[in-house]
């Protein structure tokens, strides 16, 4: 009997540590509120006193990862942010370190359109290159005030080096336009033949760059905008509504010479697929409707998602922001509740996951950050707490004995 309890000890603890090792989620950083690395702590005293910078206002919103750096935007939706897109290290030597303004502070003057002035989000193609979207807009959640157009940016993340600019042509944002996220879609081992999809919000829209000859265009669709009754959100007691429209979009596996976006309102509980043949192709622009398809069930009231990417096993990642979780779909089985699994979730560490992003290492991981958005917003973030924090997420681990596991190959 003794020897019984003994091995049945040992066994609840060899099933521990099992679970303890791999453990698929973990936090590189967290803050309290968010600082910078100033040249001196003089510079950062006056930018304190001359209200240039003010800790409460600076909310972390995009992530990506390139090698050994992960990269952070803070975008200007209150007075005093200093800078709108950070770096930080790969190896976390600290538990909330100040943020290193990229490329260096010189690009971070918002008021003369040259540089930065406010960047929601980046995405990096395989050619280390990161697209950098940059609102133009500053002071969204005080008295907005369009100071720049909006520009995307190509930074080579091996020189640190701003390579090109790209103003969005004024005919394709629109008034009150919100240009929020965007994906790159690059079928040349040298990144040629590139094009970058960009989600507008609040005017329903999906702009299309082509890096070949600078080109834009917009195609509208009715898929683009919110549900009315998913545009009401509770979350943690604080109720609000949001209508945003188009805003993830993730890029599916490549299958015979093409592949698909993938796509939601934010306010919204379906998803939505397009082939990229149709948005790469300007001449489809009016007679491409039936493409934009409907692909499977709703997510249910409370199936709001931000942020969603597709890894290199065709699995599908996505931000759950009213469940504090991150989900799954195997992209080769049908779009059901059944198929839809759940692969972290937690109530203080998950609070509204807003951006996910899958890098081009080997292995991959996936880099989510969560900023009680809402809070934010409403000037309820509690300085006490840890509100805001960069996550990784191992896809492998975080699909064993789930749904979303049975078809991926050995």
């Amino acid at each position: 009997m003794r020897r019984l309890l003994i091995l049945c000890i040992l066994t609840v603890i060899q099933i521990n540590g099992l679970i303890a090792q791999k453990k698929a989620i973990g936090t590189l950083y967290r803050w309290k509120q968010v600082d910078f690395a100033y040249p001196t702590p003089e510079e950062r005293d006056d930018a304190i006193n001359n209200q240039e910078f003010i800790q409460a206002n600076v909310i972390p919103l995009g992530v990506e990862r390139w090698k050994d750096r992960v990269f952070v935007s803070t975008p200007r939706w209150k007075k005093g942010v200093p800078a709108t897109l950070s770096w930080l290290p790969i190896h976390a030597e600290s538990e909330s370190p100040p943020l290193e303004p990229y490329p260096d502070w010189d690009w971070h003057n918002g008021e003369n359109c040259t540089g930065f002035t406010s960047v929601f989000r980046m995405a990096v193609d395989h050619c280390g290159v990161m697209w950098v979207l940059d609102s133009g807009q500053v002071e969204a959640f005080e008295t907005p005030r369009q100071l720049c157009p909006p520009t995307l940016f190509a930074i080579d993340l091996e020189t640190d080096t701003v390579i090109s600019r790209y103003q969005i042509p004024n005919e394709f944002v629109l008034q009150n336009s919100l240009i929020t996220n965007l994906i790159v879609d690059s079928r040349d081992a040298r990144c040629r033949d590139l094009h970058v999809y960009i989600a507008d919000a609040w005017r329903f829209g999906l702009i299309v760059f082509r890096e070949e000859d600078t080109a834009f265009w917009r195609f509208t669709h009715y898929s683009f905008y919110p549900e009315p009754l998913l545009s009401n959100y509770t979350l943690h007691g604080l109720n609000f509504q949001w209508s945003d429209g188009l805003f993830g979009m993730a890029l599916g596996k490549f299958q015979s010479g093409d592949r698909p976006l993938y796509y939601h309102s934010m306010s919204g509980s379906y998803e939505f697929m397009v082939s990229t043949a149709i948005l790469r192709d300007p001449s489809r622009l009016s007679d491409a409707v039936g493409e934009f398809k409907l692909i499977g069930e709703s997510r249910g009231p409370d199936g709001q998602v931000s942020a969603a990417a597709v890894d290199r096993n065709g699995v599908m990642f996505f931000n759950l922001v009213s469940r504090d979780s991150i989900g799954c779909w195997d992209t080769r089985k049908a779009y059901k509740n059944e198929n839809l699994g759940i692969v972290a979730r937690n109530n203080k560490t998950l609070i509204f996951p807003n951006d996910l992003r899958i890098d081009h290492e080997i292995p991959q991981k996936i880099w989510i950050v969560t900023n009680r958005l809402p809070f934010y917003q409403f000037n309820l973030i509690n300085p006490n707490e840890f509100n805001y924090r960069i996550m990784y997420l191992d896809p492998i681990q975080a699909i064993e004995n789930n749904i979303c596991q049975s078809s991926i190959p050995d």
